[in-house]
């Protein structure tokens, strides 16, 4: 088995090591498994339990207050499964796999995929908030009222993510709309973060030699929408997996899904780059047709790739 793990594209975090122990700890787990999808899951639990990654627990909270947790997962044969909008469902990658393996369906969200994730024996109610997530929604002001009244609210904040609630507030940085709006942005940060740290997710892709399987999960972007689903659970584009080979993204949801990143990288594995060369490709693609950041990760029969255009991105492959 060899696998290959991402812990989120964005800004450098405030722990490195132990987030990198935790990815190295998940990508042993996965690489001990005997199916890549047994890999690819196994692997993302263990991210998903950890407060330090933007999945599971510590989750980031949308406009109303609630974190929700999305994933899907694939393998090469093109059979996929995902689920989206779920509260208090920590492992979003296990509701995944049930709607591959127990539905004719690709996709289920909201409540009735909280229901369907309890009947498949994975755990809901969970309290998906850390203290340090807990304490920056409470300062957060947030409004009440409708969605119009939150999207005035969120016209400035929508965008971090929780993956080191460890680091200062201004740590990681997404881009402004130009290099001035940045700068400033930088060196006057308001109270309630106009500009938050960088956004992220987890994700891997493992084989056996035989078989390709890919899995993305996330608690989404901080500030969003109540509801909002970006690009983790479509199929395409948060993960893809076909005979050539597996890819798992991370980064700006919107932009992702626009340009279907994660189909578009395994699309240069079959036109016949290594893994390393279609990741450099399609990053390279996709900030020159977003100019927003992102990662991927890519496997094929040879080797590993993986690429980003943020400040960083944390790795860790595995082999058994």
């Amino acid at each position: 088995m060899r696998i290959i793990l991402h812990g989120g594209a964005g800004g450098i975090p405030g722990e490195p090591e132990p987030r990198q122990a935790v990815l190295d700890d998940a990508a042993d787990a996965g690489a001990s498994e005997s199916d890549p999808l047994s890999a690819v899951e196994t692997a993302v639990r263990v991210l998903e339990s950890d407060r330090r990654f933007n999945a599971g627990v510590g989750g980031a909270v949308q406009s109303d207050g609630v974190v929700r947790t999305d994933a899907g997962v694939m393998l090469s044969d093109r059979r996929a499964g995902a689920a989206a909008g779920m509260e208090g469902v920590e492992h979003a990658v296990s509701v995944a796999r049930a709607v591959l393996e127990e539905t004719p369906h690709v996709l289920l969200s909201g409540e009735p995929a909280v229901e369907f994730a309890a009947d498949a024996g994975v755990e809901t109610g969970v309290d998906l908030f850390t203290d340090e997530t807990r304490e920056r929604w409470a300062n957060a002001d947030a409004p009440e009222g409708s969605p119009g009244e939150h999207l005035a609210w969120l016209a400035d904040r929508f965008g971090g993510s929780t993956s080191d609630p460890t680091a200062e507030a201004g740590d990681g940085y997404l881009p402004a709309h130009d290099d001035s709006e940045a700068t400033s942005a930088s060196s006057d940060r308001s109270a309630h973060d106009v500009r938050l740290p960088g956004h992220d997710t987890v994700g891997a892709v493992a084989t056996d030699g035989e078989t390709f399987a890919s899995a993305t999960s996330t608690g989404g972007r901080w500030f969003a929408l109540a509801g909002r689903v970006g690009d983790v659970p479509q199929i395409g584009s948060g993960f893809y997996a076909s005979p050539a080979g597996g890819a798992s993204t991370t980064g700006a949801g919107e932009d992702i899904a626009r340009v279907t990143l994660a189909r578009r990288a395994v699309g240069h594995l079959e036109r016949g780059c290594d893994a390393q060369t279609a990741a450099d490709l399609a990053i390279a693609e996709f900030g020159e047709l977003t100019g927003s950041s992102a990662g991927i990760i890519l496997l094929d029969d040879e080797g590993f790739g993986s690429a980003y255009n943020s400040d960083g991105m944390q790795t860790s492959t595995a082999s058994n």
